[in-house]
């Protein structure tokens, strides 16, 4: 029985789905038996969409409509904006007893990326983010100020287990902004995939997660954006079945200046400031959301070699001074001209 079949029963009884608000669906046909579905909303700080290759309009938005549920699920989670979400419970009192699976498992994650990158990717950074947005825009924190809570840094003093969280220095915190978005991507493709949808891309901000072809059995096409200008795309990539992640200093500043973004380099408690974006492909959304934000803290020298060393995954580096590097496996069609892309 097709998954439409009983919402369509249900319909007739007089009953009708409930989506999030906000959420807006759009479809084309594709083909003679398939529609694309696409669904969008505002989450995440972001725009985010879901394109669905289904049988019928019903079973895409059905789909869409769950994947968006799930996203509102974690967020609960995982927003340290939302007081009563279990990372905010957790960054508030120092500890967490009974945490959420889910929270569980995305900080064991970063504890693996903090090893991976000897240190260079660390969730504990929100001491020095709640500083600069304490002291900006009216003035930038002083040196010592930037000693006093980097000195607070460092994941080696968190403790995870399945039945509690703890910090081992008081005034630590966690954000998740490097890697819970990737993670709840994953969790979205998977409820799509319940749902009996093997053709989807899920785009959340640039956090993307693609599963089977397009139409006419085309991959998805994903570009590569060069934040000083729109008009052309350093690079182009054909994904199926994998993810690819970009973080950028352009995106969030707290100062005129831009010399404090949103990416914070653990080792000093200032904002890299060699390249301009980074985007990485991997198997899991989790994996390249938590590898591009590692890649710009490290630098295109030593991001570069580590993911020579990851044999699934790649990247693409853009500096600011308009300088492109790709490691050895990076997928790019380098087109390098504007169009039509996912």
């Amino acid at each position: 029985m097709r998954p439409a079949e009983p919402l369509s029963r249900l319909r007739n009884l007089g009953f009708q789905e409930v989506t999030a608000p906000g959420l807006t669906f759009e479809q084309v046909r594709v083909d003679r038996d398939a529609l694309e579905v696409v669904g969008t909303r505002p989450a995440l700080g972001t725009l985010v969409s879901v394109t669905a290759i289904s049988s019928s309009s019903a079973h895409g938005e059905v789909a869409i409509a769950a994947a968006f549920a799930e996203l509102d699920r974690l967020v609960e989670i995982f927003s340290r904006h939302e007081p009563d979400s279990a990372l905010s419970t957790l960054n508030d009192a120092g500890h967490l007893t009974g945490p959420p699976p889910e929270l569980v498992r995305v900080l064991e994650r970063s504890r693996y990326f903090h090893a991976l990158s000897q240190g260079a990717f660390d969730v504990t950074v929100k001491p020095v983010l709640d500083l600069l947005g304490l002291r900006f825009p009216a003035t930038a924190p002083t040196a010592g100020e930037l000693r006093d809570v980097a000195a607070l840094v460092g994941a080696e003093h968190l403790t995870v287990k399945r039945r509690r969280i703890r910090f081992a220095r008081g005034g630590m915190g966690v954000t998740l902004d490097g890697i819970a978005k990737g993670y709840i991507v994953d969790r979205m493709a998977d409820v799509l995939g319940r749902h009996e949808i093997r053709r989807f891309l899920i785009n959340a901000g640039g956090d993307i997660r693609a599963r089977g072809l397009k139409e006419s059995r085309r991959p998805w096409m994903v570009g590569v954006r060069d934040p000083s200008t729109d008009a052309v795309l350093p690079d182009v990539i054909a994904l199926q079945d994998g993810a690819v992640a970009t973080s950028g200093s352009y995106e969030r500043f707290f100062d005129p200046a831009h010399r404090f973004h949103h990416i914070i380099d653990p080792a000093s408690g200032q904002s890299p400031s060699v390249a301009w974006s980074v985007s990485v492909t991997a198997p899991t959304a989790l994996a390249a959301d938590a590898l591009a934000t590692t890649v710009f803290v490290l630098g295109p020298e030593a991001g570069m070699r580590l993911l020579e060393a990851l044999p699934e995954c790649a990247g693409f580096i853009l500096t600011e001074g308009g300088v492109q590097r790709r490691s050895s496996r990076w997928p790019g069609l380098t087109i390098g001209q504007k169009e039509s892309i996912v």
